[in-house]
């Protein structure tokens, strides 16, 4: 019978750890940051891509997709804005406007990338500069928020597009660019900060422990 290495049991723990903040973050209001504009900011993506960036690009896949989950869940049943909430869940419905195949799209696909991408990204950066460089962990975590920011956008425009320009009041390219200047980019940001001063000592420690 074989038995767990210690290395892989603290993968374990450190992935469940993250999976349960990841929960707090969707689930509850401590996840939420201050943003204009019809959709919220949030921190949903941190937990993410530190899991991309510590275990790598399949852990952060999986991380993004447990994400995509919450996120369906909690747009389904207690919607943070109901008047956009059909556009992330099929079971909404407003008016004459309802979800379709395209929310569950929207719900999942960029949240699941987004951990694929920060992996990708930090593993062929950190190939080139020292692992435990800033600059590694800070580009990654970015690029991963960003690639949520732009496909859940991006999705909303090919879905959903006259549908959401006519009940947040005003032409959809506007909304989308003041959407990621008020919620993308500012969580991005915050998303390279936090990543860079948990996941450099994580790392370290990590190295140590092997």
């Amino acid at each position: 019978m074989k038995t767990a290495k210690p290395s892989d049991t603290r993968r374990l723990v450190l992935l469940g750890l993250l999976t349960a903040i990841e929960a707090i973050f969707c689930f509850t209001p401590l996840g939420s940051l201050p943003a204009l504009g019809p959709i919220v900011a949030t921190l949903m993506m941190t937990p993410v891509v530190i899991t991309a960036i510590l275990l790598g690009p399949k852990a952060g896949t999986l991380m993004g997709f447990l994400s995509g989950l919450f996120s369906f869940i909690v747009w389904t049943f207690t919607p943070p804005s109901p008047v956009v909430a059909f556009v992330f869940t099929p079971f909404y419905q407003l008016g004459e406007f309802s979800g379709s195949y395209g929310s569950i799209l929207i719900c999942f696909v960029p949240r699941t990338l987004a951990g694929t991408v920060a992996g990708l990204v930090y593993r062929g950066m950190s190939r080139a500069k020292p692992a435990k460089n800033v600059l590694c962990f800070s580009i990654g975590s970015a690029l991963g928020s960003l690639t949520n920011t732009f496909g859940v956008l991006g999705g909303i425009w090919l879905f959903f597009g006259e549908q959401y320009s006519s009940v947040a009041g005003g032409a959809i390219l506007v909304l989308i660019g003041m959407t990621i200047l008020t919620s993308g980019i500012p969580e991005a940001i915050v998303n390279a900060i936090i990543s860079s001063a948990v996941c450099k000592p994580l790392k370290m420690i990590m190295k140590k422990s092997t």
